[in-house]
């Protein structure tokens, strides 16, 4: 719980440490911010929080700031990028020293951020952050800029062209590189491209250099988008740029590497995971973002069907046995591993996680980074994990015999084992490890359950529409029009909260197979999937196609998706 507002009122003795944790968990179910939160618990008022906030930071409370008169001058001393990434809205200037009022004023890595691209000296004062947003949207219009400032301010910086004329002739190259990464412009440019792609929601942001251009693409609700294409002289500055950001060796272009960069945005921090990876026109460079209040961690939020949902409780709060969740790379398995883990997290368990790499930090679970170059792989993690005495488990993933016969070995002696696997369905996890070399009566004696899951795109609520599916579309889905009825189905017109794409956010699709003694004799007779498969429907397993046709009969997803995905 790294948060600098309630740091605060705790260390004024305005709250104690169980009511810090319990607005700290509300904040991450619900996604309110931490203020809202207080003034919802009736622990402390959004005013009362401004002058507490003021009061340790030896500054002023601006009241009434919509009627507030700032001359366009002051207005101009910030760009509007700039105002709206950092929450920033500029009120004063005298000569280099600006007042500026923050949403996020306890934040002082972000406030030399800012002063150091504003080349100027900041008086901050503290506001209602809701006004100061409105009062910034007044001034600088809506969030719709495109980069075409920041790139005629890197047109006229003449120091990259030089740094990057060094750098061809072999000079200084580290120096050069890190001289041209701490470039205001630059700094400038990729701050706004990780503000725009983060705003608009993206799972990660890829910059590609190719032999005639320069590519930034990012990835939201599954699909790849493309912003506009910055010069391709900027590939190198810009890819030095975030490898000094993640700390990696900004002079080692021939080997891929990995690192991670903290990003801070008023009122939350983002996390972003770094991958380089040389290529013949230079590095290429995907940031996986992890934003913790974007992601639910607890499993009744996860919009599991209540059957499914009932089963996933009672199998992680088995004492022993294993738990496997498979799906493609993308598809949610890590978020509901850990939300599991967060159901049976208590004071009286020991968990412990082995995980390549460790993408979100959770509170009271030793978390272990898989390290393969150092020999630090998932089987020598798990083996020095029942030395820990632990109850819980969690494999990122089996990926061989090894890590399968100690997971199998831990779950024999007393822990429950949660794991997850690359297999299309939930039965062909079984036929799985059986290829893998594991007996099938230790697999049927261990195994509790397998959850299968995809993620699908979900219809924009603002321009969804009702529509009559063609009789090849429903042949598709193996749907006759008798089964139809008088259900509707719907799409996606497009409109600008969906950015055209008829699709606004994503879903899980589920199948569940859960392990009892018919399907425990067709694994010990080594059935094929088709036959276990077969006989779990028959036990009642609900498919990822049936549970992706409920989704599209609730009106949530489309037909495209649902074939596209199941």
């Amino acid at each position: 719980m790294n948060n600098p507002l309630l740091s605060l009122l705790l260390d004024k003795g305005l709250l104690d440490d169980l009511q810090a944790e319990e607005v700290f968990q509300e904040h991450q179910r619900s996604g309110k911010s931490i203020g809202d939160v207080l003034d919802d618990f009736k622990i402390l008022d959004n005013d009362g929080q401004l002058r507490v906030m003021a009061e340790h930071l030896g500054t002023e409370v601006v009241t009434g700031l919509d009627e507030v008169e700032i001359p366009p001058e002051v207005i101009a001393a910030v760009p509007g990028a700039t105002a709206r990434m950092y929450q920033c809205l500029p009120l004063e200037l005298h000569g280099s020293l600006l007042k500026v009022a923050l949403a996020d004023p306890l934040n002082p890595a972000m406030v030399d951020e800012l002063a150091f691209t504003l080349r100027k000296e900041l008086q901050v004062v503290v506001a209602n952050p809701t006004l100061i947003m409105i009062v910034i949207a007044k001034h600088y219009g809506e969030a719709n800029d495109n980069f075409s400032d920041i790139l005629k301010e890197l047109g006229e910086d003449g120091n990259i062209e030089k740094e990057l004329a060094l750098v061809a002739a072999g000079k200084d190259v580290d120096g050069n590189l890190v001289d041209m990464a701490n470039e205001t412009p630059i700094i400038k440019f990729v701050n706004l491209v990780l503000f725009q792609a983060i705003q608009d929601r993206a799972s990660d942001i890829h910059f590609e250099p190719f032999e005639d251009e320069f590519k930034i693409r990012y990835r939201v609700d599954g699909a790849l988008y493309e912003m506009a294409p910055p010069p391709k002289y900027l590939a190198l500055p810009v890819t030095s740029r975030l490898k000094v950001l993640s700390n990696l060796n900004i002079s080692e272009r021939r080997l891929p590497q990995d690192g991670r960069i903290s990003f801070n945005l008023p009122g939350k921090q983002i996390d972003l995971r770094v991958s380089t990876l040389p290529t013949r026109f230079g590095e290429s460079v995907v940031l996986r973002v992890l934003d913790r209040s974007s992601v639910s961690l607890d499993l009744a939020n996860l919009g599991f069907p209540k059957p499914t949902l009932e089963s996933i409780v009672n199998i992680v709060n088995q004492p022993n046995g294993i738990f496997i969740v498979t799906g493609p790379t993308g598809s949610g398995k890590t978020t509901t591993l850990y939300a599991s883990l967060r159901k049976v997290n208590s004071p009286d368990s020991k968990l412990l996680t082995a995980e390549d790499p460790v993408e979100y930090d959770i509170d009271g679970i030793m978390q272990v980074q898989i390290n393969e170059f150092v020999g630090m792989t998932f089987g020598k993690a798990l083996r020095a994990f029942l030395r820990q005495d632990p109850d819980i488990i969690m494999v990122g993933e089996m990926r061989d015999i090894e890590t399968a016969q100690i997971a199998i070995q831990a779950s024999l002696t007393g822990h429950l084992v949660l794991t997850t696997l690359h297999t299309n369905d939930a039965p062909g996890a079984v036929t799985r490890m059986v290829d893998m070399g594991v007996e099938p009566f230790l697999i049927s004696t261990t195994l509790q359950g397998v959850l299968a899951q995809r993620l699908v795109r979900m219809i924009c609520k603002k321009c969804r529409a009702p529509f009559e599916p063609t009789e090849s579309q429903l042949n598709q889905l193996n749907l006759s029009p008798h089964e139809v009825g008088d259900k509707v189905f719907y799409y996606g017109r497009g409109c600008e909260a969906c950015n055209d794409t008829g699709y606004k956010g994503r879903k899980g699709v589920f199948e569940l197979l859960a392990i009892n003694d018919p399907i425990r004799s067709l694994i010990n007779d080594r059935s094929p999937s088709v036959v276990l498969r077969q006989k779990a429907m028959e036990l009642g397993m609900v498919t990822l196609r049936q549970d992706g046709l409920r989704s599209i009969f609730d009106g949530e997803t489309t037909i495209e998706e649902i074939l596209k995905y199941t």
